[in-house]
């Protein structure tokens, strides 16, 4: 299992010498770091330091990623959120993190341990005690759980997998590039994980909702998610609304899963960064001063 790579070193050093407030991007399956490149700009101009640390031995290309599948094999979510700890463990300031899809259920499980000054968790994957599993979550989930084998394995989308799972909303031709340009294999455990929390007490997919220094968190989710539908994030909320933090969830019009990189991205990012400011500003000032 890969450490912290020189990259992800460098970011926390660039943010921890720029004085602001870093902003730690994370990603979900069946992307990379790299889907958050025009996020990291938007912050950075909002005043913001920012990093997008990989997962453990994420490649840095989807190109690369795709001629070598297997190195996604095997990743469990306690490994991927204890490389995210030790990323922010390098941080000066605590940041903000901002998380999609699975990179969602990580920023609410480095919230729960009191990480986080502030999260954003976008379509987020469930954790145990969330219970709505509706008929299009499953199908989403199916190209890893049909096969249990998967469980150890890398698992690649198919072009009409993805479509279904991420761009459901977006026009044939912005899917077909989202899919050239963002798609690469993922490993199937963390969707097993996922799958069985509400039987498996000894669950990795468990967020402390409870924690009072969790800090503020908004949910947001698209309307048109088939991966992660409006009752998976609202039963996500219910379960954290009874931090003693400020919850919140904003549900996104007109939007699927592929709501962070598709052609909406910026709307989806200015309600961010919204919510952000609340709290959480750019450098040592109080909000809004």
């Amino acid at each position: 299992m890969a450490g912290i790579t020189e990259y992800e070193a460098t970011q926390a050093a660039e943010a921890n010498a720029s004085g602001r407030t870093p902003v730690v991007f994370v990603h979900g399956l069946w992307l990379l770091p790299s889907s958050w490149d025009r996020w990291q700009e938007f912050f950075k101009e909002a005043g913001y330091a920012t990093l997008a640390p990989g997962w453990p031995d994420d490649p840095e290309t989807v190109t690369e990623a795709n001629a070598h599948p297997e190195v996604f094999a095997g990743k469990s979510i306690k490994d991927v959120a204890d490389h995210l700890e030790a990323v922010i463990g390098l941080l000066k300031t605590r940041p903000v993190v901002i998380g999609h899809s699975f990179g969602g259920l990580m920023t609410q499980i480095l919230a729960g341990r009191g990480l986080s000054a502030a999260s954003v968790a976008i379509d987020p994957a469930p954790f145990r005690g969330v219970l709505p599993l509706p008929i299009s979550a499953l199908r989403a989930a199916a190209p890893a759980l049909v096969n249990p084998l998967h469980r150890h394995r890398a698992v690649a989308l198919t072009y009409d997998q993805f479509r279904y799972a991420f761009a459901n909303a977006v026009p044939e031709a912005e899917a077909h590039e989202l899919y050239d340009t963002y798609a690469v294999p993922a490993p199937g455990k963390p969707l097993f994980q996922a799958a069985a929390a509400n039987i498996n007490p000894w669950t990795e997919a468990k967020v402390d909702t409870k924690n009072p220094a969790r800090g503020p968190l908004l949910i947001l989710d698209g309307e048109l998610d088939n991966t992660v539908p409006w009752s998976i994030a609202n039963a996500s909320y219910n379960q954290q609304k009874r931090n003693p933090g400020v919850t919140e969830i904003q549900k996104v019009p007109r939007r699927g899963h592929a709501l962070t990189i598709d052609n909406g991205w910026r709307d989806v990012a200015e309600t961010s960064l919204a919510f952000v400011r609340r709290f959480v500003p750019p450098s040592g000032a109080a909000p809004g001063g």
